[in-house]
């Protein structure tokens, strides 16, 4: 199974910005989104962003609209998630996660089969 790895979580001031990353150990196994999720206490896991892992297309949940930037590097094998701008509002465990297959990368959550361990971001002054 795809072992994912976040990294670059963190407390930062509002208004800050905090760029995270997930490292696969491979993503040449048909694995056609990753999305970045979040995970405030007391709330439902949601959909923060997402990339197709064959034409890089995005989609972004409204709130983090122009804040937040996906990418992805085939080389290194990994897709990291620039966050600007950020807000108290945005702090969350944060996840990154694959499928092979879903029809909405940013609200099927249940059809991501493999997970990373998650990094918290704080945003706080």
């Amino acid at each position: 199974q795809l072992q994912l790895v976040e990294s670059g979580g963190g407390l930062v001031q509002p208004g800050g910005s905090l760029r995270l990353s997930c490292a696969a150990s491979e993503f040449t196994r048909g694995y056609v989104f990753i999305g970045w999720f979040r995970q405030a206490p007391g709330k439902d896991r949601e959909g923060v962003s997402c990339i197709s892992m064959r034409d890089s297309s995005t989609l972004y949940q409204d709130s983090v609209k122009g804040r937040f930037i996906i990418t992805r590097d085939n080389t290194k094998n990994t897709v990291d998630l620039q966050m600007n701008s950020l807000k108290p509002e945005d702090t969350a465990t944060y996840y990154c996660a694959a499928t092979r297959w879903v029809s909405s990368c940013l609200t099927q959550i249940s059809s991501y089969e493999s997970w990373g361990q998650g990094t918290q971001v704080t945003v706080s002054s």
